[in-house]
């Protein structure tokens, strides 16, 4: 089982800005120009290949733009939602409010907003459904969140394992970046 998880294209908004869950659109010369990148590196023919992707519009229009069958918009694939924090200038959300977070990355909710272990609970019910598919490949169009928590999945990991993993994992994708992942099945 291949799934290739495609990043979405920088959104609109100005730098610093914290936007989570918030539904933002891609410049349209930035969606063409990931799509160019991504399709070398996608299935070929992706026609043939489901794929599955955030109903955020910065996924949405990226999986409609894809040369592949409908895509199928899954909720669980959406970034974490940031609660009062949404759309709001990182450097003006409390300093306090920041720390307590760093201090509680599985159960803090940042803004009012969804603890990571939540985001992950999600995540993982989608993993599972990738396993039950058992599909050759897959493409899913979707957030760097979501993609660290899903490339950290594993059926030996907690919910809190997997959780801790994605928080503490290196890198964090690029936007319209292309990473391979050959999840482990139980």
């Amino acid at each position: 089982m291949r799934i290739y998880l495609v990043r979405h294209p920088p959104p609109l908004i100005d730098p610093g800005i914290c936007y989570g869950s918030s539904d933002l659109l891609c410049a349209p010369d930035r969606l063409a120009q990931t799509l160019a990148d991504a399709l070398p590196l996608l299935p070929s023919p992706p026609a043939r290949v489901p794929v599955f992707a955030s109903p955020l519009q910065r996924c949405a229009d990226l999986a409609r733009a894809l040369p592949s069958v409908a895509p199928i918009f899954d909720a669980r694939l959406v970034e974490m939602h940031f609660g009062a924090w949404e759309m709001q200038r990182w450097d003006a959300i409390a300093r306090a409010d920041v720390d307590a977070w760093a201090a509680d990355r599985l159960d803090y909710r940042p803004g009012g907003g969804e603890s990571l272990r939540q985001m992950t609970e999600r995540l993982h019910a989608f993993y599972l459904m990738l396993l039950q598919r058992n599909d050759p490949e897959t493409i899913v169009v979707c957030h760097a969140g979501p993609i660290r928590v899903l490339t950290a999945c594993a059926p030996d990991r907690t919910i809190a394992q997997i959780a801790e993993t994605a928080a503490t994992a290196g890198r964090t994708p690029a936007y319209g970046e292309v990473v391979l992942w050959q999840p482990l099945s139980a």
